[in-house]
C-alpha cells in the first residue's frame, strides 16, 4: 500500500470512493436527504476542485493502482496562543481495506503533512466527527481528545451533530 499526494486528476477517484465509504459510514446516522446534500457539498467534482483550490491537501492510499482510502487536511488559522491549527477534513478507508492499519497510516500521513507545513513547530490538528460515529474510539486510540461538541448548521435545515476532537502535534 502506498500513500501519495492527490492531484486534480484524482478527483474522480476520491468521488468514487466517497460514493461507497461515506455512504456506508453514515447510512444509519443520516437521513437519505442529508446524505445526498452532504455528498454534493463535500464530494461533487466541482466542490472537490474548490476544496483543492482553497488549500485542502488530499492524500490517496493505493494498493497497486487501486485507490483504497483518502485523507485531507487544511490550514485553519491559529489558536489564541498563536499555535497553528489544521483541520483534518476527511479520512476514509474503503470497506475491504478496513482493519489492516490503513486508517492509522492515513492519519499519520496527515500528522506528517502538518509537521512539514509548520517546519516541526508546535501545531494542533482538529477534526469534526459525528457523535454517533464509531470512529470516535479510533481517534481516541490515536491520541485525540474531545474538545467540545456542537450542532453545526450546514444548510437546507441540516446539521452536523459533531464532537470536535484535537491532538497536539
Amino acid at each position: 500500500m502506498t500513500i501519495r499526494p492527490a492531484t486534480y486528476d484524482d478527483i474522480p477517484a476520491i468521488n468514487a470512493m466517497a460514493q461507497v465509504v461515506f455512504r456506508q459510514t453514515y447510512r444509519d446516522i443520516l437521513s437519505p436527504e442529508q446524505m445526498e446534500f452532504m455528498m454534493d457539498w463535500m464530494y461533487s467534482p466541482e466542490n472537490l476542485t474548490a476544496q483543492m483550490d482553497g488549500g485542502h491537501r488530499f492524500f490517496i492510499a493505493e494498493g497497486g493502482l487501486i485507490p483504497q482510502g483518502y485523507v485531507s487536511i487544511r490550514p485553519d488559522g491559529s489558536d489564541a496562543d498563536g499555535v497553528p491549527v489544521f483541520h483534518l477534513e476527511k479520512i476514509y478507508v474503503m470497506p475491504e481495506s478496513q482493519g489492516f492499519g490503513l486508517g492509522k497510516a492515513l492519519f499519520e500521513t496527515a500528522v506528517t503533512a502538518v509537521r512539514k507545513a509548520v517546519n516541526n513547530a508546535p501545531a494542533r490538528m482538529e477534526l469534526n466527527v459525528n457523535r454517533n460515529n464509531p470512529a470516535v474510539g479510533f481517534y481516541k486510540k490515536l491520541g485525540m481528545s474531545i474538545l467540545r461538541q456542537g450542532d453545526f448548521p450546514i444548510g437546507h435545515g441540516f446539521y452536523m451533530n459533531d464532537y470536535i476532537m484535537s491532538i497536539k502535534i
